[in-house]
């Protein structure tokens, strides 16, 4: 399947407990590059969220935030430090004896220490966590098929240009493996020619200038190459047309066929082949190009 790694989705889910935000953003990577933001109370959580994303996702960089804002006050414990209070207290009460303060401690005295106290939120219960996690779990799930649609809907216009690009390379090559067919006749033509002059030449051995021509003939046929090229290009579509993500398939693809155009380019006779193979060259690399926005 073409499916672009280009996407973005956001959402919020409220309830009577929380609200929860997801921002999900994808751009291109050559594998799974997953970037996982949440509050450190879904620490429970983040395995199955990464989980979520991987089944969802198999190349791109990703990038998830989640935010959650309690709608709840969080309880919290005040601890008191007894034992330093009782060292400030004794040192108080000689700086008292010795006139260099007066009246007593006052509740607004112990927070401009803060030794003295202890201020932290309350952990929440096992419960509420997980219920919490249930919420942020449902609310990215939601926001990873809005992305995967945006993939898809973004995958058909790739689809379309790169259709239109297989079309072009077919085109290209059966025109330079003609122009290398009628290469290939004209140089035969010379040869036989060629080799009518030597039979003059009471000297030139006839059979060894046949075995030469048919060697120079076989290391100039295309027939492989052709049928490998053509072969390249019925194995894109049917990835093109499978539903699994065939980005890095394609890319691998794409060297194979650059690989014959080469081939055929070093083998094949006459200008107008050499022409051709650097218009197919120029326009497998622009293929290329695109296949890397392909998941």
């Amino acid at each position: 399947m073409i499916k672009s790694m280009t996407g973005f989705a956001s959402l919020t889910r409220d309830d009577e407990a929380a609200t929860v935000a997801v921002t999900v953003r994808s751009v291109n990577h050559k594998f799974l590059d997953l970037q996982l933001r949440v509050p450190s109370t879904l620490g429970p959580s983040e395995g199955r969220l990464r989980g979520l994303v991987q089944k969802r996702v198999s190349r791109g960089r990703v990038e998830v935030a989640v935010t959650v804002l309690q709608r709840k006050t969080p309880a919290v414990d005040v601890e008191l430090n007894e034992t330093f209070l009782e060292a400030l207290s004794g040192a108080l009460e000689r700086a008292r004896e010795q006139g260099y303060i007066s009246g007593a401690m006052t509740p607004g005295d112990l927070l401009r220490f803060p030794q003295a106290l202890s201020i932290r939120e309350r952990q929440e219960e096992e419960e509420e966590v997980e219920k919490v996690g249930a919420r942020v779990e449902e609310a990215v799930a939601a926001a990873l098929d809005e992305l995967d649609a945006m993939r898809v809907r973004e995958g058909g216009y790739l689809r379309t240009d790169l259709d239109g690009r297989r079309a072009l390379l077919a085109e290209l090559f059966e025109r330079a493996a003609k122009a290398a067919e009628e290469g290939m006749a004209a140089l035969q033509a010379r040869l036989h020619e060629r080799v009518r002059e030597l039979q003059a030449d009471a000297l030139a051995d006839e059979t060894t200038i046949a075995q030469e021509i048919a060697k120079f003939v076989g290391r100039s046929d295309i027939t492989e190459e052709v049928v490998r090229f053509r072969g390249h290009l019925e194995h894109w579509r049917a990835l093109a047309e499978s539903p699994e993500p065939c980005g890095r398939k394609l890319d691998f693809l794409l060297q194979e066929m650059n690989r014959e155009v080469n081939t055929l380019g070093s083998k094949a006779e006459g200008p107008a082949v050499s022409e051709v193979v650097v218009a197919l060259k120029a326009e497998l690399e622009k293929v290329r190009e695109q296949v890397q926005n392909v998941e």
